[in-house]
Formats: C-alpha cells, sequence, structure tokens
C-alpha cells in the first residue's frame, strides 16, 4: 500500500505520523507539500497535527482551502482512506469532509495531557485492532479541541454510527464527549487526540499502534 502525509506551513506532527505509518507499513511514506495537485495512487491519506497557517482565521479554514485539498476531497469521494488528526480534524471539518466544528476549549486553555478515549465502534479498518467499550489512551494537545454540531447533526451522526471515540472525562467541553468521528461512508477519520505519539515503549504506551496496525493491514489486502 502507500500512504503520504499533507504538510502545510506549520504542520508541527508531520514527521511523527510517517513514522508512525512506517513502523506499520514497513516502506516509506510520502511527505505531500499542501501546494502539491496530485494524489493518485495513495490509499490512505494522512493530514497531521499542528498549526497550519498559524490557525488564523479558524483553526484549519485556511488549510482547507489549500490547493491539495481539493485533491483530498477527490480521493475520499472516490473511496480513498483519509485520516485526519488534531489540525488534521479541524481541516477536514473545515473542508466539508466531516461533520461538526473545533471550537475553543471550554476552558479556554491549551490542553496538552494523556486521557483516557473509549472505543465506541470496533468495526472499521482504523478501529477493528481494538474492541468495542474499550478504554485506551493518547495524548491531546490543542487549544480549539472543542467538538461542536447542531442538535440536528448530532443525532444523525449519533443514529448512523459516526463516532469512533469519546472522551472518558471530557477535557475541552465536546458535545456528547465526542473525541473522534468518520464521514458517513467510513473511510474518512478524524480525532482530536494523538495515536502516532504512543506507537512506541519508548514513547511511554502503545495504545495507539492498533489503530495503524488495523488500517495498513486492511489497505494492503
Amino acid at each position: 500500500m502507500k500512504a503520504c502525509v499533507i504538510v502545510f506551513p506549520a504542520s508541527n506532527c508531520d514527521r511523527d505520523m510517517k513514522v508512525a505509518l512506517e513502523q506499520s507499513i514497513g516502506s516509506p511514506v510520502d511527505m505531500v507539500w499542501h501546494r502539491d495537485t496530485e494524489l493518485s495512487g495513495y490509499d490512505l491519506v494522512a493530514i497531521p497535527g499542528g498549526f497550519s497557517y498559524g490557525d488564523y482565521l479558524r483553526c484549519g479554514a485556511m488549510a482547507a482551502r489549500s490547493p491539495i485539498m481539493a485533491e483530498v476531497v477527490k480521493h475520499a469521494e472516490r473511496g480513498g482512506h483519509v485520516l485526519g488528526v488534531c489540525n488534521g480534524f479541524q481541516i477536514l471539518c473545515e473542508s466539508g469532509l466531516l461533520p461538526g466544528v473545533l471550537m475553543r476549549n471550554a476552558n479556554l486553555k491549551f490542553i496538552c495531557k494523556d486521557v483516557a478515549l473509549k472505543v465506541e465502534r470496533a468495526d472499521t479498518p482504523f478501529t477493528n485492532g481494538y474492541s468495542q467499550g474499550q478504554i485506551i489512551t493518547y495524548p491531546v494537545a490543542h487549544h480549539d479541541g472543542n467538538y461542536f454540531a447542531d442538535d440536528e447533526t448530532l443525532k444523525r451522526i449519533e443514529g448512523e454510527g459516526q463516532v469512533a471515540l469519546r472522551y472518558v472525562k471530557n477535557p475541552n467541553g465536546s458535545r456528547n464527549d465526542i473525541a473522534g468521528v468518520f464521514n458517513a461512508k467510513g473511510n474518512v477519520l478524524g480525532m482530536m487526540p494523538h495515536p502516532e505519539r504512543l506507537v512506541d515503549p519508548l514513547q511511554g504506551g502503545i495504545d495507539g499502534k492498533p489503530l495503524f496496525d488495523a488500517l495498513v493491514k486492511h489497505l494492503a489486502a
């Protein structure tokens, strides 16, 4: 399988994502600059964390209008898989690939710590390395991770099983404790916590590794 990581000005988790993916794939992962417009041949596109364009306007709003994002949308529409983490989640929401929006944390402070998460679904390419209801730990590091969707949207994504992960103890005010969501087709996942920061024992744990291993196994089949 082939995977790439999109790099925007001020992305700062792109190398982390590349290393995590390469550990599971066993081959090099490409870095694609945001001004590029070619994604053909990739099975997985990853959008990493950071502060794209300095988080001016709303977080992810400017990056969502970069040339590469039109290609990411096309990639997702033809069934390609997309993973967005932290700023990547914000960009996916701003680009319309995922429902909802990420707002300022309820306590108006930057949050950086490990958090417990509940796996809501374990029957997807992203999450079948876990068990439904399993409690896992990922780090978070964000100022605008407060997930918001209106009542109608929230009812729809809950009813259609689009919630991937929930916070056990909500750190940022997200509605329904939502930490990650799928698109309707299930081939796009966005989340605020960072699985790529817990894939090696030297990082303090490996709770993030099953996500990458399961995704790579599915795409390489």
